[in-house]
């Protein structure tokens, strides 16, 4: 009698037998991470008695097929990165046990079923990427377990069921990439409790509602939408937030002081808008150790001026960041040499900048850095060979400065091009076929 039949991670190809459907007292069932194709057989609703189906990570193809209403007593389904395609079955309302629902990165198609409302145990939902239309049904504020709802990146549009509210254990909403034309976020959304809010690209206009201040979102997602006016003194209340995402919007002020509040905040975008003034608010924020130290920032395509403060490799929340991008700002001012104290800092960024001086060979102490962008700046004197020497080195652009000397030998193949518009010297340099400089 087989309750539990894994044959993950196999590269098996051919389709799914429809024989399985016999396997009546199957609780268990695990074929991702294969190369199984064709579509998912009828006979897969005879396994009443299956609790958890893995099909996830294969090349099925076709509809899900009805009779799933079958699996009685699945609790777990999993059939995401797949090509299934066509609209949801309203049959699976059926599925009175499930709890979390799989069904992202597919091709699946059409309006989702309201009867998905019937599913009152469901504590997750899965269906990003796909290619859903329609409204979200109002039968989904029937969910009051649901603790994720991801419906991003997909087709759906129209007003948001206001019946949502009632989700008072919903903690993640992603419906970031829908052409929902949401105008305004509704202000029911403040009656619910999430942690993670993602409407990046669903049409957001105008300011930032103001009952985001009192709410405990730790991630925060408004990209891609037309928000406008000053970034609010009260978004220092928001102490929870750790990720903050406001790029690509229409902001046009300077950071207000109350942004030093955000002692949790971690990873920080609000790259392309009009943000300006001076960017020491955002570096010398506090924080809450262990937490609240800088992972990632991105401040590129703005007006931020300059210039960047000598210390700022020597501020805490600065300590532990991977990812610095401040292109395309008017920061002027040179390149600190205390950024070579931030040991865990892979990307640096800084192009067009109007950065001056010259390359700190102190830069070289920041071990980790993997992509050095400095081109189109004003820079002078040598390159520092400990720079470009960097052992995780895999990117390195000077381009467009005033740089001057041998440029070291080192052994990382960089561009000719990464050196161009500088009076530089390629002695000791032998252009390789892959289109390369390296030293010889």
């Amino acid at each position: 009698m087989i309750t539990k039949l894994d044959l993950h991670g196999n590269n098996f190809t051919g389709r799914i037998p429809t024989g399985f459907g016999n396997l009546k007292n199957l609780r268990y069932l695990d074929l991702s991470e294969n190369q199984i194709t064709g579509s998912i057989p009828q006979s897969i609703g005879g396994l009443a008695a299956l609790e958890l189906l893995y099909l996830n990570q294969n090349q099925l193809t076709g509809r899900i097929p009805s009779s799933i209403s079958g699996l009685s007593s699945m609790i777990f389904c999993r059939i995401s990165e797949n090509k299934l395609s066509g609209s949801l079955p309203p049959s699976i309302g059926q599925l009175s046990k499930i709890q979390r629902l799989i069904l992202e990165n597919n091709k699946l198609t059409g309006k989702l079923p309201a009867t998905i409302g019937h599913l009152t145990a469901l504590t997750d939902i899965f269906f990003s990427n796909n290619y859903f239309t329609g409204k979200i049904p109002s039968s989904f504020g029937n969910l009051l377990n649901l603790q994720t709802l991801d419906l991003s990146r997909n087709r759906l549009s129209g007003q948001l069921p206001p019946q949502l509210a009632k989700l008072k254990s919903l903690q993640t909403l992603y419906l970031s990439y829908n052409p929902l034309g949401l105008v305004r976020i509704p202000n029911w959304f403040q009656e619910l409790r999430v942690f993670q809010l993602m409407l990046a690209n669903t049409g957001i206009e105008g300011e930032l509602p103001h009952w985001l201040s009192s709410s405990s979102i730790s991630q925060l997602d408004l990209s891609g939408n037309a928000l406008t006016g000053k970034l609010p003194w009260w978004i220092g209340n928001i102490t929870s937030l750790s990720f903050l995402n406001l790029s690509n919007n229409g902001f046009h002020s300077s950071i207000p002081v109350e942004f030093k509040n955000l002692s949790l905040l971690m990873d920080l975008d609000l790259h392309s808008n009009k943000f300006s003034g001076h960017l020491n608010v955002i570096f010398s924020k506090e924080v809450q150790d262990p937490l609240g130290h800088f992972n990632s920032i991105d401040l590129s395509y703005n007006m931020f001026t300059g210039p960047i403060d000598d210390d700022i490799g020597e501020r805490p929340a600065m300590s532990s960041i991977s990812s610095l991008v401040l292109s395309h700002n008017t920061l002027g001012g040179s390149l600190p040499k205390s950024i070579g104290k931030m040991r865990e800092l892979q990307v640096l960024k800084l192009v067009n900048t109007g950065l001056s001086g010259m390359i700190p060979e102190e830069l070289g102490d920041a071990k980790e850095l993997s992509t050095i962008l400095l081109s189109r700046n004003k820079l002078t004197g040598a390159i520092p060979e400990i720079v470009l020497n960097l052992k995780e080195l895999k990117q390195f652009d000077v381009s467009s400065n005033r740089l001057r000397g041998r440029i070291p030998p080192h052994k990382a193949i960089i561009p000719a091009s990464a050196f161009k518009n500088n009076p530089v010297t390629m002695t000791g340099l032998r252009n390789h076929f892959c289109g390369a400089w390296r030293a010889c």
